[in-house]
This record gives C-alpha cells, structure tokens and sequence, in this order.
C-alpha cells in the first residue's frame, strides 16, 4: 500500500491470516512427504539400484542380453526360439486338456475336429462291432458292421459287412443296422484284412474285445489289448466284475449312450475315453509296454520254446540218458491216442487181453 504524506512514501504488505498460513504449512509437508515415498518406491530397499517397472499382460516378455548378442545369432534366430518355445508350451497345454472329462465328454459325441496329424492312426486304436440274427429265429450273431477310431477318436474305418446268409433279424434297436445299409456292405474278407492291418502293431483297445475279434475271425497278442471291462472290474470301478459300456460312461464320464440304437463308432469313442481317464492305472498292470508289441510277443515264444528244450535230457557225459521209444511214438508219460486193447484167443476158448505196450509191431498188423 502506498500512503502519500509530507513527501514520503511508504509501502507495507498485508498479512496473510493464521488459517491460510496453516494450511499451506500443511500442503508442502504433504508434497514433500509424496515425493519422498515415491523415490522408495522406484529405488531398490538394499542396494539402491531403480526397480523394474512390472511388465503388463498385453506387452511382450523381453529378450535376454544372452539370448539376444549370441555369436552367429541373428533377430530371426530369436524370434524362432521364442516361437518354438511357445509352441511347445502350447501343445502340452492341449496335451493336458484333451484328457480332460469335458474333452473326452465331446469326443464321444463327436463334437472335436481333427488337424491332419490327428487323423493318423498313431499306436492305439479301439474297436467296435455290430451284429444282425442269421439261422433259425435269428438266434446266431454276424457280423454286420465294424468301426475303428484312433486315440484321438478319429474314424479310421466304418464298413458295413455283406452277409452270406440270410438275416432274420437286423436288431437294429440295438444294432442300427438296417437293411437299406447292406446295400454298399463290403465282403468279409476284404473288411477282414482292413481291419488286420489297422490292428498290427498297435495296442488294441475295446469293450468285451474278445467277442469283436471273435466276430472277425482274427487274434491279437494279449500284452497289446486294453478290454475296458476286464480292467473296469479288476480294478473295482462298480460292484460288478463285467460291467456295462453304457454304465461305465454314465459313472465315469457323466455322458448318456446307447440310449437309442447303438452306433459302433459311438461306442468304439466311449471305450477310447474311457481307456484315456484310466490310462495311467490301467498300465501298470501289463508288465509289457506296448513300445514293442510284436516283440514282446516273440519273445515270449521263444521263452516257451526255452521251457520246452529245458525238459529234454541233459547230453553231458556224466548225465548222458539213453532215449528210448515207445510203440506208436510219443513220450514216457504222455498218451498217442493209441490206446486199444487187443484180446487173443486162449487155448481154453477164453480170451485174455493184451496190452499194446508188447515188444511186437501191433501197429502193422491191425
């Protein structure tokens, strides 16, 4: 303020009031207070080096100085290496999803789609037949249809059967099969040979297995199938020991089948899932990995031809045995069929048996 007065002019500033000199004490304290958590924040408590700033989801990982200054490595050669590394934790995640109950539910109904690489046949398969009444009252089963589908419940093979005789009942509640379908029905023996080759060398999975192999008129080494009912009741998934597919799906799986007529490619899924659920108990009962099926099968005959040689008579010198014969062949112990009872005339009229067993030749002269 300026106060004119005798020539002097004096000029003086108004006092702030004590509230508004308060409140500014208050705010710089507060300012300064910030700032100074703010610098503890980004420093490191120990050394004193700045804190990296957290990385976001939407902002890609960085590349290490060792990855990226690698002699003769080039921004190409990283990006591969990062792809591939992606790509392999992609796939175990699909790995660990398709076992999933959700995963295998879909494959049954056949909701999944398959790349190129799935639709091999790869080393397991499952199996699943259909059959029609043939003979009097249609009480004799053929075969009628067979599907096969691999672990990933790709359709390898789903032919229909011509028949031979003539079908009294197509049981198509049960079967699906109608007569319509055995219009492009292919013959058994090329449906046979199909399937046989599909089989070799690979783990054979499937419901009551015996009986669709029994319908094919084909075999297959025991260490290589994985009957699903057998395993079911050995390892006590329901009170029975043969329990039903459709009940074993319902209990394990959650998912209704053969609600309506049967469907072989259905049914064939349901028993690949099932096996997939299982697959690490039920292997441990197979003392044989199935990495060599066709192997293990050799190996085990030519165990049982080292148990047969092991019965024969040492030759050594000292336990050296004399082999000796028996009429009509065959071995000490063991029966040739040949066991008649040959009856000579006594000088009395009476007859008395004679046994085979004499030093003559009977053989040549019955």
């Amino acid at each position: 303020m300026v106060v004119g007065g005798k020539g002097k002019q004096t000029s003086t500033a108004a006092k702030a009031s004590s509230n508004w000199q308060a409140l500014q004490k208050k705010l710089s304290a507060k300012g300064k207070a910030s700032i100074v958590k703010r610098k503890q924040t980004e420093t490191n408590e120990i050394d004193g080096r700045p804190r990296k700033r957290p990385r976001t989801s939407d902002e890609p990982a960085p590349i290490s100085s060792s990855e990226e200054f690698v002699r003769g490595s080039s921004q190409g050669n990283v990006q591969e290496t990062s792809q591939r590394r992606s790509s392999v934790s992609l796939g175990k995640r699909k790995a660990d999803a398709s076992d999933s109950v959700e995963s295998l539910r879909r494959m049954i109904i056949g909701q999944l789609e398959y790349d190129e690489e799935q639709r091999q046949p790869g080393k397991f398969v499952a199996i699943d037949c259909e059959m029609v009444g043939v003979g009097v009252d249609g009480s004799e089963s053929s075969l009628a249809r067979v599907s096969v589908v691999n672990f990933y419940g790709a359709v390898l093979l789903d032919e229909f059967v011509r028949q031979r005789e003539r079908v009294v009942d197509y049981r198509t509640e049960f079967s699906g099969v109608r007569e319509r379908d055995m219009i492009k029905a292919l013959p058994f023996p090329e449906v046979q040979e199909r399937v046989a080759n599909l089989l070799k060398d690979r783990v054979l999975v499937g419901h009551a297995v015996f009986n669709d192999l029994k319908a094919l008129l084909l075999s297959h080494p025991r260490n290589a199938i994985r009957d699903t009912q057998q395993c079911a009741g050995r390892h006590k998934l329901m009170k029975t020991r043969y329990p039903a597919l459709r009940k074993l799906v319902q209990q394990e799986l959650g998912t209704t089948i053969q609600s309506g007529e049967h469907s072989s490619v259905t049914d064939a899924r349901a028993t690949m899932a099932l096996y997939r659920l299982h697959r690490k108990e039920w292997d441990k009962d197979f003392k044989s990995t199935y990495s060599n099926v066709d192997g293990s099968a050799r190996k085990m005959e030519g165990k049982l031809d080292a148990d047969m040689d092991s019965t024969k008579p040492s030759e050594g010198p000292k336990k050296r045995q004399k082999e000796r014969s028996f009429p009509g062949g065959g071995r000490k112990g063991v029966s040739s069929g040949l066991s008649t009872i040959l009856k000579r005339t006594t000088g009395g009229g009476t007859t008395a048996p004679r046994s085979v067993s004499s030093g003559t030749k009977w053989w040549q002269t019955l």
